[in-house]
């Protein structure tokens, strides 16, 4: 059990659902203490029937707190985690910001729960959204066929822009349908209009035409795999869908899997559902995979271009597994080792 236990960032859109699923878990503490920018402290929020006041996040309020879930924007990570630590707090932060840190690992709790046992820094990363859905599918067949090249191309909702995405897109698709089909709306978050549309670009440029968004799938991927020898080719694509982001994936191992192979390897997976069945127009859609924690794969057939080759299709949850759910589950392991 947690002394004393902190979620940072706590009326945001992910830090509002770890509040729910620390919940529904039943995670274990003596004190909670709910932390937000100075613009949200003084806040009431309900959390198991009580209702609790947001505290200002000062270096000071990290006092006495044994563990911290942290969901901010990178430059805030940047300034007060090191503050947090420096104040006997473990963190597990939601943030890009450490993730690639060498010393800092970067854990999803069904995939490489070992590498949270050492975090010399005092923090422990949470992959990014789009990365987590794509590693747990490809753990298993990593295991089994050792995987050589991915290509992926995701199909993001706006909710992974958080509460202005989901703005965006509500008086988007609004203004649309009362203008007669065009679009007058004044996008707060988006470059382009994101309702009956579709947006090749999540994130900067960064290198060689790929965005940051598509750089952190190639990099974490190995990272939390622990195998820089795998090659991927991304594409991030924003879309008009509230929630759960959906990914084409493209597989290529050393060992050939075939389909009935994979069916078996993703239904042993920890996480995953395998909803697969054509004929009857059974797979993943972000509909039905919404407030849900696994990872949903279907769509499994062989490459036609590439003998050893494996493409399927997989949704989830973006704000639940992709990152409020798996920054809990990491609290859950630190409990058990």
């Amino acid at each position: 059990m947690y002394d004393h236990l902190a979620v940072v960032g706590a009326t945001g859109a992910v830090g509002t659902l770890i509040l729910k699923i620390l919940e529904e878990r039943k995670v274990p503490y003596k004190t909670v203490t709910f932390l937000a920018s100075a613009r949200s402290a003084g806040k009431k929020l309900k959390f198991k029937g009580e209702e609790r006041t947001v505290v200002a996040m000062t270096p000071e309020a990290f006092d006495g707190i044994q563990l911290v879930i942290a969901s901010t924007p990178d430059e805030t990570a940047r300034d007060f985690i090191p503050e947090a630590v420096k104040r006997g707090c473990l963190v597990i932060d939601e943030s890009g910001y450490w993730r690639m840190d060498p010393e800092v690992p970067l854990v999803i709790p069904e995939v490489n729960p070992e590498a949270a046992k050492k975090h010399p820094k005092g923090i422990i990363s949470s992959p990014n959204c789009s990365t987590t859905q794509l590693v747990v599918a490809l753990k298993p067949l990593h295991d089994f066929g050792v995987v050589k090249r991915v290509v992926v191309s995701t199909y993001q909702a706006v909710s992974g822009a958080g509460l202005v995405g989901t703005r965006d897109l509500i008086g988007g698709a609004k203004s649309y349908l009362d203008n007669g089909g065009v679009d007058k709306y004044a996008y707060e978050n988006f470059s382009a209009p994101i309702a009956f549309n579709c947006i090749p670009q999540i994130g900067g440029h960064k290198e060689r035409g790929y965005t940051s968004e598509e750089l952190k799938l190639l990099y974490e991927t190995r990272k939390i795999l622990g195998d820089d020898s795998i090659r991927v080719c991304p594409t991030a694509v924003r879309v008009p869908v509230a929630n759960c982001h959906s990914e084409s994936v493209l597989v290529e191992t050393e060992k050939k899997i075939t389909v009935e192979k994979a069916r078996a390897l993703f239904s042993t997976m920890p996480g995953v559902v395998v909803m697969d069945d054509l004929d009857n127009k059974l797979y993943p859609m972000p509909h039905c995979c919404t407030d849900k924690d696994e990872v949903f794969v279907g769509r499994i057939r062989e490459d036609l271009s590439c003998e050893n080759g494996l493409a399927f299709w997989c949704v989830s949850d973006n704000l639940r597994k992709g990152a409020a759910t798996n920054a809990v589950q990491i609290a859950e392991l630190l409990q058990k080792s």
